[in-house]
C-alpha cells in the first residue's frame, strides 16, 4: 500500500495522541485539514453551531461553506451555557473551543455538551489551546476532539500538522479513509517531529503556564494596559469554571492596550525578546495584533495574543514593560 494510506511513523504519533486524549486519534496535514474533513461528514445544509471568537481559519470555513449553501450558520457565545445550548436545536453540529482564541473564554463543556447532545447535536472541541495535559473534552462527553498540532503539542514551531480524536472507531475510519482519498497526509517527518514534541508537552506547558499566570498579573497592573484576558486570573468572567475543568490554565492570553491599534502594534514593534508572529504554542514567547487579520474584525483592535514560551519570566516582563512603557 502507498504512505498515503497509513505508515509505523503515524501510527506512533496516533497511539501516543490518543492515549493522552483517552481515544483514537488520526494525523492530518493540518489543523485545517483536521477542521474541514470533520465538518465534510455534514450532509449538504447542516446546520453548525461555532464560537463568536473561534479560530480564524475555522469561522472562515464554516462561513465560506455557508455563503455556498453547503453549512447553515449560527454562531454563539460560547460562554453563555443556555445561548449556546438553545442554538443547539436543530443543528447539526456544535464546535467548541475553551479556551476560545483569542478571546479567551470559557464554556462549561459539560452542560453544555449534555445540552447539545439533549437535541441529538454531535459535539467537537477544539483543544489546541488546553492540550489534553489541562482537559480532555472526550471525558466531559464530547464526540470528537481537534488539535492544531503545529502549537503546543509539537512545541517548536517547525512543522504543519493536525489530528482529530475519537472514542468511535467507526467514525475513525472515516476520518482516516477521508484523509487517504482526499490527499490530506502529513509527512513522515513531520509526525516524528511532533512525537518528539509530545515527550517534552508537559515539562514546556508546566514552564509556559507559570509564566503566563505571573506575566498576567503583572500586565492588570500595567497603566498602558486596559484589560488582561486569561482564565487564571480571579477577574476573568470564566476563571470558577476553568479553575473546576481545567488541571491548569494554559500558556497563552491576551490583553488590550491603551491607545487603541496604533498603540498596540508600537508595542509589537517595540519587543525585542519576544518574537512578532502568528503562530503559538512554541519555545519562543509569540505576540501579535490579531484584528490585523482579514476575518478577524470583530476582535478589538488593541488586543495583543501573547503565547508564552520558556524564557525567563524577567526577560519577558523586562521586554514587555519596555515595549508597553513607551506607549504611555
Amino acid at each position: 500500500m502507498y504512505g498515503r494510506s497509513g505508515n509505523p511513523t503515524w501510527d506512533a504519533f496516533e497511539a501516543a495522541l490518543g492515549a493522552l486524549e483517552g481515544g483514537v486519534a488520526v494525523a492530518f496535514s493540518s489543523g485545517l485539514a483536521a477542521i474541514s474533513t470533520v465538518l465534510a461528514g455534514l450532509a449538504e445544509g447542516a446546520t453548525v453551531v461555532v464560537p463568536g471568537d473561534a479560530y480564524a481559519g475555522t469561522r472562515r470555513l464554516v462561513l465560506e461553506a455557508g455563503a455556498r449553501g453547503r453549512l447553515k450558520v449560527r454562531t454563539v457565545d460560547v460562554a453563555d451555557t443556555d445561548a449556546t445550548v438553545a442554538a443547539c436545536a436543530g443543528a447539526d453540529l456544535l464546535w467548541l473551543e475553551s479556551p476560545t482564541n483569542p478571546l479567551m473564554a470559557i464554556a462549561d463543556l459539560e452542560p453544555v455538551i449534555a445540552g447539545a447532545h439533549e437535541s441529538a447535536c454531535p459535539v467537537v472541541v477544539d483543544n489546541t489551546f488546553a492540550t489534553p495535559l489541562l482537559q480532555r473534552p472526550l471525558d466531559a462527553g464530547a464526540d470528537l476532539v481537534v488539535h492544531s498540532v503545529t502549537k503546543f503539542l509539537a512545541g517548536h514551531s517547525d512543522v504543519v500538522l493536525g489530528a482529530v480524536v475519537t472514542r468511535d472507531e467507526e467514525e475513525r475510519g472515516r476520518l482516516a479513509a477521508h484523509r487517504t482519498l482526499h490527499g490530506a497526509v502529513p509527512g513522515p517527518m513531520e509526525v516524528f517531529l511532533a512525537l518528539r514534541g509530545l515527550r517534552t508537552l508537559a515539562v514546556r506547558l508546566e514552564r509556559s503556564q507559570a509564566t503566563a499566570g505571573l506575566l498576567a498579573r503583572r500586565l492588570a497592573e500595567h497603566p498602558a494596559v486596559e484589560v488582561v484576558r486569561y482564565p487564571g486570573l480571579t477577574g476573568h468572567p470564566g476563571h470558577d469554571i476553568a479553575a473546576r475543568q481545567m488541571k491548569g490554565f494554559g500558556g497563552v492570553l491576551a490583553f488590550d492596550v491603551v491607545g487603541g491599534a496604533v498603540a498596540a502594534d508600537a508595542v509589537c514593534g517595540a519587543v525585542g525578546l519576544i518574537v512578532p508572529s502568528t503562530s503559538l504554542g512554541g519555545v519562543e514567547t509569540q505576540i501579535e495584533r490579531r484584528n490585523r487579520w482579514e476575518g478577524e474584525e470583530s476582535t478589538p483592535a488593541s488586543l495583543l495574543r501573547l503565547s508564552v514560551g520558556l524564557e525567563h519570566v524577567e526577560d519577558l516582563w523586562s521586554d514587555l514593560s519596555q515595549a508597553l512603557n513607551r506607549t504611555t
